[in-house]
């Protein structure tokens, strides 16, 4: 692949809510640029962008695709993201490669909550966006409609450059607003231009007035000229649409039906004509290693090289691939660079361009290009390489948490030796997971974004590095504390066994600590009743013995112990008869001191239409839940809650049941609160029966 200038290069992402069709959109751009003999997509299961198995078998995006095409003497390299929420951070992250955005909406479904969020996302990101109406074909797609719902849910600077010839069925073309011409397309996708058709020469008027407006009001100049003649030339519209977009001021709204390839070709032209090159792109914000914002980084076609690194693949064959966006300066065929992160040096033989899952030789990179280097040591999704001294990194936006986590189970004694190496590089894929331990199990707790997400990661352990293992759900952390103060409780170890025995006594007191406290000892020996060097023997022998609270074995916090008096034997006292001799007095104390069960409490803020606001109201109450607040969102309700974490183990999938897969949440620990009686009986049975049960194995 030829090396292009950085004013020839386009970024584009494609973003939309799951099903909007930015998938087969991106394969409508291979076919037209000849890299593809035939129209691919994800309905036939042969994208060049949803390669991997379990992508094709859900027939949805699960990771960015990442492909170019040369159009028009220009190199369009295409990003298209995932519209699933279980992957939305894999589009946060991808925005940083991109210099404009399209968001495609589907003319059936209208704006979805995917929809807005990724709109918010490229908002955040200051990112120009276009909107293309997808699907236009499909019976009950309206144009009309679907322009109203973006200009009420998205934004009022929505403004046609296109409007359909045809509906449904009947399509087979578009009016091109700044020409008025007519575009028609064969089955090719090819466009025949012609006049406008008389029935649609109304709705052409309206929408060049709609335009000029829009145009002026990102121009001064041109603003003068309107009022002062009361139209625009074609080519003022497009100087000024160009300008206005590029600014961010100005959202221009394309259309046709992308599996057809009806409309494509045009918006690949308005690509070229209209959105920036790399050299036009806003700067992205930079930090030190301390994580302090210090600055930003601009996109230079000279200096230093400059790379961020937004997608990572992990092939068992042959290799890692580091897909990486140029920021500054050029990158030849081989060489070596500073990983800033990591402030070491990584070599690369080869420079390579991905397209789909293939991989090309590309003769050098410029400035704002986007290139693949293959199996770097160390370097991950994040990362920010530079040939230069520099030491600033980009700064990646805020991403979703995890807001759900499983346990990981091998399946046998050789997938348990392999599964901690093989997790890590599922993890060098995907930015969102993340590897802890259930403190139930003690097993590998495994969190995403869903359920589907971690399922996936679970699939790609085990057909990449042959690994197997099963999913179950974790065990809630559940605590003990104590609600009452007791006082002089003793704590006595004494045992003869001939010779030298063992012999410690301790008094102490106990009482409540506040939430959050943990564990405090405080020690009021005086006239050496116990030797100071057994003082911290006794705290040894609570905190130990405070792992297994005395009504279901959930170990013990927020409580205080005194420790004021004491006997000692001169020949049998040692460190482990006191250790002996705290921990029966802390289970002494602890079963006389009023014990409750605490639960982990999460805080989510839950996102659903409107019409499923009760529904998800009365559900939260019946999950124990308290509403702190509910917020308007265009056509959404933001809802504010607390939920006992054992309520929301499986609360995904009843969401997404609740509001037809257009809800959903995020979700963080809040704090630990004390569960309510006839819960506490059910989990101090619960753990009852899982301790015989254990006993007997």
């Amino acid at each position: 692949m030829k090396k292009f200038a950085s004013q020839d290069l386009r970024n584009v992402g494609l973003l939309s809510h799951s099903g909007a069709g930015t998938t087969t959109l991106a394969d409508a751009f291979l076919f037209n640029g000849k890299v593809t003999p035939r129209l691919q997509g994800p309905n036939e299961g042969n994208s060049s962008f949803d390669f991997e198995p379990e992508a094709v078998n859900r027939r949805s995006s699960i990771a960015t695709g990442v492909g170019f095409v040369e159009w028009q003497k220009r190199k369009i390299n295409v990003l298209d993201t995932p519209g699933d929420f279980n992957f939305i951070n894999e589009a946060i992250v991808t925005t940083l490669a991109m210099d404009a955005a399209i968001v495609v909406v589907s003319a059936v479904d209208g704006v979805e909550v995917g929809t807005e969020k990724v709109w918010g996302v490229c908002g955040d990101q200051k990112l120009p966006r276009a909107i293309f109406i997808n699907k236009l074909d499909r019976e009950r797609a309206s144009f009309d409609k679907t322009l109203a719902d973006v200009r009420e849910s998205l934004t009022h600077s929505a403004t046609p450059v296109q409007i359909p010839i045809g509906a449904e069925d009947k399509l087979r073309g578009v009016v091109d607003v700044i020409s008025g011409k007519a575009l028609t397309f064969n089955e090719a996708g090819e466009v025949t231009v012609g006049d406008i058709p008389a029935d649609l020469r109304d709705a052409f008027e309206k929408a060049r007035v709609q335009l000029t407006e829009g145009v002026a009001e990102c121009d001064e100049a041109l603003m003068e000229k309107y009022f002062a003649e009361g139209a625009l030339s074609d080519d003022e519209l497009r100087q000024g649409l160009a300008k206005g977009f590029k600014a961010g001021a100005f959202v221009p709204v394309l259309c046709g039906a992308a599996l057809k390839n009806l409309g494509v070709r045009p918006l690949m032209d308005f690509i070229v004509d209209v959105f920036p090159n790399p050299l036009e792109r806003r700067p992205v914000p930079a930090k030190d290693m301390n994580g302090e914002t210090l600055g930003e980084i601009v996109t230079a076609a000279d200096g230093d090289m400059i790379g961020f690194v937004f997608r990572t693949l992990v092939d068992p064959y042959a290799g890692k691939m580091t897909v990486v966006r140029l920021y500054g300066g050029e990158v030849g065929t081989d060489g070596q660079f500073n990983n800033v992160n990591l402030d070491q040096v990584e070599r690369f033989a080869a420079l390579q361009a991905l397209q789909g899952k293939k991989l090309e030789p590309l003769n050098g990179g410029a400035a704002g290009d986007i290139v693949t280097f293959v199996k770097l040591k160390d370097t991950k999704l994040g990362h920010t390489l530079t040939t230069g001294k520099g030491k600033l990194t980009v700064t990646v936006p805020d991403l979703m948490p995890p807001i759900i986590g499983f346990v990981v189970n091998p399946k046998t004694q050789t997938d348990e030796e392999k599964i901690g190496p093989a997790i890590q590089k599922i993890l060098d894929e995907d930015i969102t997971l993340q590897l802890s331990r259930d403190e139930g199990s003690k097993g590998f707790l495994l969190s995403g974004l869903g359920q589907i997400h971690v399922e996936i990661a679970i699939e790609r352990m085990r057909r990449k590095f042959n690994v197997d293992a099963e999913l179950s759900m974790p065990k809630v952390p559940y605590r003990e504390t104590i609600k009452k103060k007791v006082t002089n409780i003793e704590g006595k170890h004494k045992k003869q066994s001939g010779g030298r025995g063992q012999f410690g006594v301790c008094y102490i007191d106990m009482e409540p600590g506040p939430r959050g406290s943990g564990f405090e000892f405080i020690d009021n020996i005086v006239g050496g009743s116990i030797p100071r060097n057994f003082i911290p023997s006794v705290e040894k022998g609570i905190r130990a013995a405070s792992v297994r609270g005395p009504l279901a074995g959930f170990p013990i916090v927020d409580f205080k112990v005194r420790l004021f008096d004491g006997k000692y034997h001169p020949v049998d006292s040692s460190d482990a008869a006191f250790q002996v001799a705290g921990s029966k007095g802390y289970k002494l104390a602890s079963a006389q001191a009023d014990p409750t069960i605490l639960e982990p409490v999460m805080e989510l803020e839950i996102t659903v239409p409107k019409e499923s606001l009760g529904d998800v109201m009365g559900d939260i109450n019946s999950r124990r839940g308290r509403i702190g607040g509910v917020d308007e969102k265009g056509k959404n309700n933001v809802v504010r809650a607390q939920i006992p974490m054992v309520e929301t183990l499986r609360y995904a999938p009843d969401l997404k049941s609740m509001t037809s897969g257009r809800g959903s949440f995020i979700m963080k620990f809040s704090h630990y609160d004390e569960v309510p009686a006839q819960q506490r009986e059910k989990i101090i049975a619960e753990a009852g029966k899982q301790m015989v049960e254990e006993e007997e194995e």
